[in-house]
């Protein structure tokens, strides 16, 4: 409180000067007589220093202290030492000041000055304000949000305390708006110390548009040149810190004058340039932004340049984005700009804007409270208790919108209900004295064992950042500050700045501090308001029992410092897209800003301090996050979104997915949660549908059992019939445990309990056959789809579906691996009893119109035709062409139907799996599925070695008798096999064949290769003594034959001569041992004749060759080739131990009739024509044939008397003379044909 004693005894005066201190008696006595006064004058008028003295000679200080509030900590002080010089006291004594972080009132002080936000702190302590008898609100036209909250508390204040006095100062700017406010209070205007200011219009050519760099240039050349008059300092009013940069560049190439750049981030040296006209160099040029309008003053400018444009910070409650847009200013501002020349004389304003566009211009700035986020505003109203925001007295109402956007942060951070109240979270934060996300960032750290961090990181976002970064030392800079980069946050480099800064700070004095500083581009004034910011928080959290551990010398903590941060800034979170484009909340597109270590790195998912819009919207102060961390922070705002619903058999329940998104991003997606809690109803449906319907459920109760078979079978009825109106409608079944089932049962478990606390219920959900029946089949269904099919010995089981373009669809037999060569050919084109009638009628359907037409009506031939007709193996388009054709009086045969126009359901489905029932192949061409296993044995080997005959690595007959046949079981069906040596190589082996004739040839060539090597001695003599000296080297050259083959080959058939192998072959250990004793004396003998034959064959193939080198070339080459093939087809691999005996003797004949043939070509090439034409339509049965029979020669005598009777033919039409060993001809070889074909009828395997 104030001392009376000691402000009695001042001794008050007033400069003469000023225009203020002329009309003191004026402005004295509208205070006395007024509660409000409204004091409007420029600046320079002397108001702000001049009233605080006028209201202690009035005798206000002495039942409180006069406040008197600045904007700017700096005014305050400054203001105090002016007052207290003039006063001629001591700071402190009468005259003191309080700002954020320094006191300086006594118990003497009568009069105190202080920041607006000081006055704002003490409402939360002394509601009245009763501390104060005088308050002053200066520089009132800045229109901040603290003055307008200020000026709207007092108007309510001001009947409760009749006795306080409130003067309003204000540039002349809007006053009228300030009388209206405190209805209708006296205005007194004082001019300023102004001298006349002449103004230019100097709107831009067309060539001149958008070059404002150049133009400005120009414009302060011809000032300093004298074009506007005397020659003086220049002060440019620019948008902001690029446009600085941009025309002091343009001034530095084109002028010598002294460039001084001027904004809010410069360093204090560099801002102490501009004050200091004690060391200037000629001709100054100041470039300023907005800054230079209002309060400060640039001393000796005597012109100014206005662009007429400023970069205005704005609010958008619909992006959330604090805009920094460049704007036109308003007329207020172009005035207040024009206002800073003609202080020291006569000056001069160049405006570049047309005046029309000045007039057209609004006549005010938007105050604060109109363009910014009402978060802080709204939490202050909530704690005072001062009722809603929309009845509170401001001068400007703020748009509604904008107060909604307030109370959304707050919720936002936890600080308000969604019915907007004040919570406990809101109450806390309203006593942290920094921004709500700030205090919202410290709250969530001291629940995260991270305060300490937290404290430094939200003090450094709460001051101007402390890195200076000068424009003609930038680079140096960057390199200066790279150290405290984080490669991850932007957040963690404060506490890299930190740490190194108190480090210095307790090592080196104030002066070497200072000067690290300036060393490291560190602004010395805003590192120790950083700390003083610190100070105050850490003083905060303790007022709330909150204890900060020391920060750790170098822990990076990085997930709980991220996490509370976000607590503060979950609306400035953003996933990255492409490129450089991130979408952030509320669907705005943003870009990290250039300056920040993440802006090359592009993290995934980032945090900012700040999302603003400059030339973009850019987001300042980054870290990578992840995601999930937000699912923590404040789980009310996310909006969970739950899809695909879906019963899941394993656990019971129905389970869905859960995306989580906040603003508009998808936090999390596809998270399982349980749905039952969340939709009960929906939940208990899909139990029904899913679970007890369809049957998914992992152990079924006896009930479900009961009902699931009953389903089955008639779902197999329908797909037999290939209808799908037996079975009831699914709603059907859903009704009917819908109806039985009580509401709250959602789980397996819950159906469970209900089902043991009612033992009647099971009984109550067991469905009856009548009850599934939509219309009875028939009880005929059963005989005409089989459940197996039956052939010779085998039976095969079958299988229905009815799912139209399906691989299954229709009839599926299924097939093991082993039987897969022994299934009837024909027969599965006969399907099953019924389905043939619907085929064969569809055959019909399908056949050339003037066949068809004989046919009708359709339907009743093919019955008559079926009942003429035995279901076998055989062809069924041959037995229809002739059933139907003789019905229909018409000639049919199997090329006139369509077959492959059939659906796929009218073709069976063949199903090979192996020994345990595991689907190999499926298909309906059975003749590509044998191919594709043909070589594939893993199965005819047997699947019980333990009791198989088979068995590898046979070298002696040592495993007593081979039996002729051999059952065993394989995927559930018996299969009968043939057991045969079978020839490896070094050794032999026992092997299960499909059918007996593969089974003997092979067992022939295993039992000739056993009796080789239990011959050994004999095999190596012969091969020593075998087609050896001189005549033999030549023949075999000649004849372009190999020795070694030829050898063995001729050793195999001495074996098989010797040993009688072309007959009955040894089955057991005592047949095998006689047989190779009663032939072992022979193989000699037997291999020595065997070589004369080779010897003569080869003598003459020699001379055939030779023969055939010399003929013209491309002369007579039907004939020749025919030849080659011929004599290859005689001497062939294996041709000596494969050809009888009695035809092996007669090689040397067919040798001779060969060269007979090509010595009389030359002469008889057309006659040689015909007789080819002759035999190639003889051997072309037979070759087709032997494609699609292996071995046919081998395994059909017919095929093979055919064979040599090809040969004898050959014989007769090439060498008559050298006769033949039978009767042959054309017809006997057609009629040798029809032997073979009906072979191949009677054994279609």
């Amino acid at each position: 409180m104030s001392d009376s004693a000691a402000s009695s005894n001042l001794k008050i005066t007033y400069p003469e000067e000023l225009p203020v201190s002329q009309r003191r008696e004026e402005i004295a006595a509208a205070i006395a007589k007024n509660q409000v006064v409204i004091v409007a004058g420029e600046t320079g008028s002397g108001k702000t220093t001049q009233l605080p003295k006028i209201c202690l000679e009035l005798g206000r200080g002495q039942s409180g202290l006069i406040g008197h509030t600045q904007p700017r900590r700096l005014a305050a002080r400054t203001v105090a030492q002016r007052i207290a010089q003039e006063l001629k006291t001591e700071l402190g004594a009468v005259v003191g000041y309080q700002v954020r972080f320094n006191d300086k009132v006594s118990e003497h002080t009568a009069v105190k000055l202080m920041t607006d936000g000081i006055l704002l702190a003490e409402i939360q302590r002394d509601r009245l304000l009763k501390r104060y008898d005088t308050i002053i609100i200066d520089e009132a036209h800045e229109r901040s949000l603290n003055i307008d909250f200020l000026l709207g508390y007092l108007k309510r204040l001001l009947p409760r305390r009749p006795d306080l006095k409130v003067i309003i100062t204000s540039a002349t700017i809007d006053v009228d708006s300030f009388s209206r406010h405190f209805d209708d209070a006296p205005v007194i205007e004082v001019s300023g110390r102004t001298f006349p200011v002449e103004t230019h219009y100097l709107d831009a050519s067309a060539d001149e548009e958008g070059d404002n760099a150049r133009r400005i240039s120009s414009l302060v050349q011809d000032i300093d040149a004298g074009s506007f008059g005397k020659r003086g300092d220049a002060l440019i009013f620019l948008p902001g810190e690029r446009d600085i940069r941009e025309v002091a560049k343009q001034l530095r190439d084109d002028t010598e004058l002294d460039i001084l750049p001027l904004y809010a981030r410069l360093s204090q040296a560099e801002q102490n340039r501009v004050f200091d006209i004690s060391k200037r160099r000629g001709l100054r040029v100041v470039l300023a932004t907005n800054v230079a309008e209002t309060s400060l003053t640039v001393p000796g400018i005597r012109y100014v340049i206005d662009p007429g444009e400023a970069r205005i910070s704005r609010y958008s409650y619909r992006t959330k984005v604090q805009r920094l847009p460049i704007e036109p200013i308003s007329q207020a501002s172009a005035n207040q700009r024009q206002g800073r020349c003609g202080r020291v004389e006569a000056g001069v304003c160049l405006r570049l804007y047309s005046e029309e566009n000045f007039n057209l211009r609004p006549e005010f700035t938007d105050p604060e409270i109109l363009r910014t986020n009402l978060a802080a505003v709204v939490l202050q109203m909530l704690n005072l208790g001062l009722g809603e925001i929309e009845d509170f007295p401001f001068i400007n109402p703020p748009d509604p919108r904008m107060v909604r956007d307030g109370y959304k942060l707050l919720e936002e951070l936890g600080a308000v209900s969604a019915k907007g109240e004040l919570t406990q979270m809101g109450r806390r934060l309203s006593r942290l004295p920094v921004d709500p996300r700030l205090g919202r960032m410290v709250l969530a750290a001291s629940e995260r064992d991270c305060l300490a961090e937290i404290l430094v990181i939200a003090s450094a976002l709460a001051v101007q950042d402390p890195r200076d970064r000068p424009s003609d030392k930038q680079q140096q800079s960057d390199q200066a500050h790279a150290r405290f980069k984080h490669p991850k946050s932007d957040f963690l480099a404060w506490l890299q700045l930190w740490r190194y800064y108190e480090e210095q700070r307790q090592e080196l004095s104030q002066n070497q501090l200072r000067k690290l500083c300036k060393r490291e581009f560190l602004s010395f004034m805003r590192m120790r308001e950083w700390r003083d910011i610190h100070s105050q928080l850490t003083i905060a959290c303790r007022q709330q029992k909150l204890r900060p551990e020391p920060l750790p010398p170098e822990a990076e903590n990085y997930q709980p410092v991220h996490q509370a941060l976000l607590a503060g800034l979950l609306g400035n979170i953003a996933q990255h897209q492409d490129d450089r484009e991130y979408l952030g909340a509320r669907n705005r597109k943003l870009q990290i800003f250039p300056g920040s270590s993440q802006s090359r790195k592009r993290p995934k998912w980032l945090m900012a301090a700040e999302i603003v819009e400059t030339s973009k919207v850019f987001a300042r102060t980054v870290a990578s996050i992840d995601p999930l961390w937000v699912t923590d922070v404040n789980p009310g705002l996310l909006k969970k979104h739950y899809y695909q619903p879906r019963w899941q058999s394993r656990s019971g329940r129905v389970m869905a997915w859960e995306r989580l998104s906040l603003y508009g991003l998808t936090i999390a997606d596809k998270r399982p949660v349980h749905y039952g809690p969340i939709s009960p109803v929906e939940a208990r449906e899909l139990l029904i549908r899913e679970g007890l319907v369809a049957g998914k459920y992992r152990q079924h109760p006896p009930f479900l059992k009961h009902n699931q078979r009953l389903v089955r079978e008639l779902e197999e009825l329908e797909s037999k019939v290939r209808r799908r109106d037996l079975l009831v409608d699914e709603q059907v079944l859903f009704d009917f445990y819908n109806e039985r089932l009580p509401t709250d049962c959602y789980t397996a478990g819950r159906l469970q309990s209900w089902l043991k606390k009612n033992p009647g219920s099971d009984k109550s959900l067991r469905l009856d056959k009548a009850l599934l029946l939509a219309r009875d089949p028939g009880a005929e269904v059963e005989d005409q789809f089989p459940d197996n099919l039956q052939w010779q010995d085998l039976e095969f089981r079958l299988s229905y579906q009815f799912e139209p373009g399906k691989a299954a669809d229709g009839v599926t037999v299924t097939v093991p691996v082993a039987l897969l060569n022994r299934v009837p050919r024909f027969r599965f084109d006969w399907l099953v009893p019924g389905l043939l009638r619907e085929k064969c009628i569809a055959l019909v359907k399908g056949l050339p119109k003037d066949k068809r037409k004989r046919l009708v009506p359709v339907p009743n031939y093919v019955d008559q035709a079926l009942a003429q007709l035995e279901v076998d193996d055989s062809d069924l388009l041959v037995a229809l062409s002739r059933v139907l054709g003789s019905l229909g009086g018409l000639q049919l045969s199997p090329a006139d139907w369509s077959p492959a126009k059939l659906d796929d359901f009218y073709r069976m489905n063949i199903r090979v799996v192996d020994a345990e029932g595991r689907l190999l192949e499926q298909g309906r061409n059975l003749g590509q599925l044998i191919e594709q296993f043909r070589s594939d044995t893993r199965q005819s080997v047997g699947v019980d070695k333990g009791s198989s005959p088979a068995q590898e690595g046979i070298i002696r007959w040592d495993f007593g008798e081979l039996p002729r046949e051999w059952r065993f079981r394989q995927a559930g069906i018996e299969i009968l096999s043939y057991p045969a040596l079978v020839d490896h190589g070094e050794s032999v082996a026992i092997e299960l064949v499909d059918y007996p004739g593969p089974a003997r040839l092979a067992h022939r060539d295993g039992v000739l290769k056993l009796l080789r090597l239990h011959s050994a001695q004999s095999v190596k003599y012969l091969r020593k003594q075998l087609l050896r000296g001189n005549e033999f080297n030549l023949v075999l050259a000649g004849a372009g034959q190999d020795r070694s083959m030829l050898v063995e080959d001729l050793i195999d058939a001495a074996f098989v001569q010797a040993m009688d192998l072309a007959h009955e072959l040894p089955r057991d250990q005592s047949d095998f041992e006689s047989t190779l004793k009663r032939g072992k004396g022979e193989v000699v003998s037997r291999a020595n004749e065997v070589e004369a034959i080779v010897l003569n064959s080869l003598r003459v193939l020699a001379q055939v060759r030779n023969k055939l080198s010399t003929l013209p070339a491309g002369k007579w080459n039907d004939s020749v080739t025919d030849i080659g093939a011929h004599l290859a087809a005689l001497v062939t691999s294996g041709f000596l131990s494969g050809a009888p005996a009695d035809w092996l003797n007669q090689y040397p004949r067919y040798m001779k009739a060969a060269l007979q043939r090509v010595e009389r070509l030359s002469g008889q090439y057309p006659k040689d024509q015909q007789h080819t034409a002759l035999l190639q339509s003889l051997a072309e049965p037979m070759k087709q044939a032997a494609h699609t029979r292996d071995k046919l020669i081998d395994l059909c005598p017919a095929a093979k008397q055919y064979r040599w009777m090809l040969e004898e033919l050959r014989v007769s039409l090439f060498a008559q003379q050298l006769g033949t060993r039978q009767a042959v001809s054309q017809k006997r070889l057609q009629q040798q044909w029809l032997e073979v074909q009906r072979w191949l009828d009677e054994n279609p395997h």
